[in-house]
């Protein structure tokens, strides 16, 4: 019988189905995403974009030491949202797989080929004992042969390609004034500002501009960088 819970001690294996078809052990990977850090991811005709605003849980912590966004590669880059320790690892295996396509093909891995790559490992740990899932998403954009791209993993191991996109607390939300602002053709310093205008608006308190951090890929140069906060922190005063 199933407890007043309706898990009946499904929740407790990783690799045992409920009668439902769930696996409540990777349903609760998927919330510790939703209550992580949010980030934007916006793409375009023109680049990619990624944005975030970083919490602080002590006013003794020093914001440069906290990491949201990270260079994969030199023309790959991604957000983090949920574990950052789970997040971190995989980030370093991202890392890895770029320089063995290159140190293999002498070419830059394809996002998708990358993705996939990080998905596959990530779909394994749902499926035996003696592990968890990773409770983290990432959140890639890149410019490669097949042009601007963004992308996100799970931690049920499903990716997917995207043109604009949020993932952590208040996602639905955030994609909800993406979805009604999004412009294909929009220049890079616009899609900036439509990120920093859903963190905005989508922020239970008021953001500290020194904490607002954005990256890009410009279509043309291919090169991932991560803006200067003086840079971000003009841009966001600048909004109306």
């Amino acid at each position: 019988m199933l407890n007043k819970s309706g898990m009946g001690g499904y929740d407790r294996s990783l690799t045992m189905f409920s009668p439902e078809g769930r696996l409540f052990q990777v349903e609760y990977a998927l919330e510790s995403v939703k209550k992580g850090t949010l980030a934007i991811g916006i793409k375009g005709s023109s680049g990619a974009i990624l944005a975030i605003h970083k919490k602080l849980s002590s006013k003794l912590m020093d914001p440069e030491s906290i990491h949201k966004i990270y260079q994969v590669d030199e023309h790959i880059g991604c957000a983090i949202s949920g574990l950052h320790a789970d997040s971190r690892i995989l980030v370093d295996y991202a890392r890895v797989q770029c320089q063995v396509n290159k140190l293999t093909y002498n070419e830059n891995v394809r996002l998708r080929t990358l993705v996939r790559k990080l998905a596959d490992i990530i779909q394994q740990y749902t499926q035996y004992g003696g592990v968890r899932p990773f409770g983290s998403a990432l959140m890639f954009i890149a410019v490669d042969a097949d042009g601007p791209q963004l992308m996100t993993t799970s931690p049920t191991g499903r990716y997917w390609n995207w043109k604009a996109h949020a993932i952590g607390i208040n996602e639905n939300q955030a994609k909800t004034i993406l979805k009604e602002n999004y412009d294909k053709d929009a220049s890079l310093d616009d899609m900036k500002k439509l990120a920093l205008k859903v963190l905005k608006k989508t922020s239970e308190d008021e953001l500290d501009p020194e904490l607002l951090q954005i990256a890009y890929v410009d279509a043309k140069d291919k090169q991932f960088i991560i803006e200067k906060m003086e840079d971000t922190k003009a841009l966001y005063e600048s909004l109306e």
